[in-house]
């Protein structure tokens, strides 16, 4: 199946280090917990870091299935902590806890994703199992970050920091896909 993905690099992508196509072996199914791609965006070009880089994922997939690159994928995005080097980020436009991310009363996730969306990314998915010769696992966010912090209303009290893609991404769908699925050390 052929796929369209638009190419919209972030400023600073001349700044993120390199590395051979080889050390991916890891994809990462993140959702963005914010409201639209034009918000995405705006959060991906803050300059978060001492080398002039910020945070990002290196595909987003918007609720219609429209893919943007914004990370090619021979950088290293700054996307999921202790795991970077070996991995590739792609991002769902969803609204995940936003904008309570912490707050122990919010963390239900709510927004389903949409079919457009996971058909865009099972696509996406095929492409990059073919271009990219060692890639063989996937894990959410959640499975890869699985520190709690203080409750935002209550710091006595410990939620995850990060949930997504969630209780409502439809894995099975993956199936296809024929990566390995790396599952939570956690219970979420």
């Amino acid at each position: 199946m052929s796929i369209l993905i638009h190419d919209e690099p972030l400023p600073y992508v001349p700044r993120l280090a390199e590395r051979p196509l080889t050390a991916m072996t890891l994809v990462v199914i993140h959702c963005t917990e914010l409201p639209d791609l034009a918000t995405a965006r705006a959060y991906g070009e803050r300059v978060l870091h001492e080398d002039g880089t910020g945070n990002s994922g290196h595909y987003y997939i918007d609720r219609d299935g429209t893919i943007s690159r914004y990370v090619p994928e021979n950088r290293i995005a700054h996307h999921v902590r202790g795991h970077n080097a070996h991995t590739l980020g792609i991002e769902l436009v969803n609204r995940g806890r936003w904008p309570h991310w912490w707050d122990s009363r919010h963390q239900t996730m709510t927004e389903p994703y949409p079919p457009a969306q996971i058909d865009a990314l099972c696509a996406l998915l095929g492409r990059l199992r073919a271009s990219l010769p060692r890639l063989a696992a996937i894990a959410g966010h959640e499975d890869l970050d699985t520190a709690l912090v203080p409750a935002s209303d209550d710091p006595s009290l410990r939620v995850p920091r990060k949930r997504d893609p969630g209780p409502l991404f439809p894995w099975a769908r993956l199936q296809a896909s024929g990566l390995e699925r790396i599952v939570a050390t956690r219970p979420l």
